[in-house]
């Protein structure tokens, strides 16, 4: 098939065409994202492969469809930036990757909170400058703290399974508990029993329009005082200005996320010569006590390979039986 990528990065050029090496597919890469200005790119594909920024609304799946684009090959697990009714009424095939490798989310979950908790990154500028004190570097013991986790999938799973060898008490919050998370010991509880217990909070949750701005003004006013929060799921499962509010009253006590919920016109991008226009997201880094990654939990060699493999296995599998192997569910249930 013939097959747009937008969005592409040095890293996905790389693993697609590893990827592709057996399967004869014809890739033509884009740096640019997939928007109504540059929709114009997909011409003459039979498929596009998008990405989680890549604009999917209802303009841009008419113009594919005008195009004769059969697929939209998603290179990530969520979907909820598609509009999946336009879809279906344009004819065009939902595919994405369902799952990759979930230990390097929960393994950067991780990673966040012991920066955030024993401040390694503010540690790391004093000694560069000379500086060895030790005030207001103090951390605290993981072991025999409680951990809550909002969403016990893959990544949730293997994320409890890491902090129960920390020695942490894990609760959970799911509709579905996770057969392994049960094994390891872990108590199920509703949200605000979890929010009012736990020392850190780790979202793991896909964003759905129950879990939007689930994190919100009585969401943190639930919190235990002082508690961590993390979010490596998606940015706009919290609200931010919320966030923001609990930070500056003390009720959040440092915080780490992966994800932003406007960060479509912020990450995977260089802006370091330029002023970031988003005022609130500006807010965010002024405080000591919180740490923002661009969306890197999935960045690892394992998952960018999973990746690869199951888009382009979705692709073929298109375009031998006319159904990928991992379709996104349809809109109407």
């Amino acid at each position: 098939m013939n097959v747009v990528v937008f969005s592409a990065k040095p890293h996905d050029i790389a693993f697609l065409t590893a990827a592709n090496a057996n399967a004869g597919h014809e890739l033509c890469f884009h740096e640019a994202r997939l928007a109504t200005e540059t929709v114009a790119l997909a011409k003459g594909a039979d498929a596009i492969c998008a990405f989680v920024n890549d604009r999917l609304d209802r303009a841009v799946i008419d113009e594919l469809g005008a195009s004769d684009v059969r697929l939209v090959a998603l290179r990530s697990a969520g979907f909820n930036h598609v509009d999946r009714a336009a879809a279906k009424a344009a004819g065009i095939a939902l595919c994405h990757v369902p799952a990759y490798s979930p230990h390097a989310v929960a393994e950067h979950s991780v990673a966040l909170i012991l920066t955030l908790n024993r401040k390694t990154h503010r540690a790391w500028s004093r000694v560069r400058e000379g500086n060895f004190e030790l005030d207001g570097l103090m951390g605290f013991d993981l072991h025999a703290k409680t951990v809550g986790i909002v969403g016990t999938g893959q990544i949730g799973a293997v994320l409890a399974r890491i902090l129960h060898g920390f020695g942490c008490r894990v609760l959970a919050c799911d509709p579905t508990p996770h057969p392994d998370c049960l094994d390891l010991g872990v108590s199920y509880v509703d949200l605000a029993e979890l929010l009012a217990e736990s020392d850190i909070v780790t979202l793991q949750c896909p964003l759905t329009p129950q879990t939007f701005h689930m994190i919100d003004d009585a969401a943190v006013a639930r919190m235990k005082p002082g508690a961590m929060l993390v979010n490596t799921s998606r940015g706009a499962v919290i609200d931010t200005r919320s966030v923001i509010r609990g930070l500056k009253s003390g009720r959040i006590g440092s915080l780490g996320l992966d994800v932003y919920e406007e960060e479509g016109e912020l990450f995977f991008e260089d802006l370091s010569n330029r002023i970031i226009p988003d005022d609130v997201f500006a807010r965010l880094l002024t405080f000591p006590n919180v740490l923002i990654t661009g969306h890197q939990g999935f960045f690892t060699i394992e998952a960018l390979t999973a990746i690869a493999e199951t888009t382009i296995g979705n692709i073929t599998a298109f375009e031998r039986d006319g159904r990928a192997i991992h379709p996104v569910p349809d809109p109407a249930g």
